[in-house]
């Protein structure tokens, strides 16, 4: 029996399934959407969301600059600081290879996005089977994130409007 065994095991042990958690939420801060499997999702959402609630607890202190802040103020934000940056790693890098503060992230712009917001900072999109194993595969993201920008209908649709002219003009000529 399981009795007050919460969290999935993933057929891991602890320091992997561990590993695992702290890149996915480090990912998904850095980019703010990733494509996972339900299971891994559903487990990230909560290892995030205390994350981004460590943070959220601080108020105005979170986002306010250092040298304004009281000794105590300070003091409470270093302890909020250091018990994320004790669970994900403080350097991030994006698509584009820009280098990212995870850990500032969190504090400064992550904080103040969902400032007021008692949770409920991710969104959980199923979007199918996987096809290699059939796994069932979400979306995860913020709920503030930008839509999704599709690349391919619009790069398909330049090509089919800049053809039509052309071809009146050679039927013409």
């Amino acid at each position: 029996m399981r009795h007050k065994k919460a969290g999935r095991q993933f057929g891991r042990d602890t320091s992997s399934r561990r590993a695992m958690l702290r890149n996915l939420t480090a990912n998904l801060i850095t980019h703010e959407r990733i494509e996972t499997t339900d299971a891994k999702a559903k487990e990230l959402r909560r290892v995030a969301e205390r994350l981004i609630t460590k943070a959220t607890r601080l108020g105005k202190v979170a986002y306010t600059a250092h040298a304004e802040l009281s000794p105590g103020d300070r003091a409470r934000r270093l302890h909020a600081e250091r018990l994320v940056g004790s669970y994900i790693p403080r350097w991030g890098v994006e698509t584009d290879g820009k280098k990212v503060d995870i850990i500032a992230k969190v504090m400064i712009d992550l904080s103040k996005r969902f400032e007021g917001r008692p949770g409920g900072y991710t969104r959980i999109i199923k979007l199918g089977p996987r096809r290699g194993d059939n796994a069932p595969m979400c979306l995860i993201e913020f709920i503030d994130a930008p839509p999704v920008e599709d690349d391919a209908p619009a790069q398909a649709a330049e090509p089919v409007a800049a053809a039509e002219p052309a071809t009146p003009a050679t039927t013409a000529g």
